[in-house]
């Protein structure tokens, strides 16, 4: 299974800009999407962005598009998610995940997760 590190959460002022960044271990037959989730306290985890390892393919949940971009790196095996013009909505502990299905906003299509990254937007 991979293993799957979060880094770069942290505090900021609505309307600013954070960057998380995922590494994977390495690149495994489980791991043809990279995703990111979220989750706020007291909700279900929600699905972010996703992005395929093969051919950079991108998808977005409604809530987020035009806001956040999500890339990778072939050569490090980092998975990133710029989020600019951020809002207190967006506050939540951020999910790097690995899974099978591209498309698939369902968490469970994601079989490995990493231990999240806080990112709290100030009002």
């Amino acid at each position: 299974q991979v293993q799957l590190v979060e880094s770069g959460g942290g505090l900021v002022q609505a309307g600013g800009s954070l960057r998380l960044s995922c590494a994977a271990s390495r690149r495994t037959s489980s791991t043809i999407v990279m995703g990111w989730f979220r989750q706020a306290p007291g909700q279900a985890r929600e699905f972010v962005a996703a992005i395929s390892w093969s051919n950079g393919n991108t998808y977005y949940a409604d809530s987020i598009k035009g806001r956040f971009t999500i890339s990778r790196d072939d050569a490090k095996n980092t998975v990133d998610l710029q989020m600019n013009s951020l809002k207190p909505d967006d506050t939540a502990v951020y999910y790097c995940a690995a899974g099978l299905n591209y498309g698939s906003h369902w968490r469970g299509d994601f079989g490995s997760w990493g231990q999240g990254t806080q990112v709290t937007v100030s009002s």
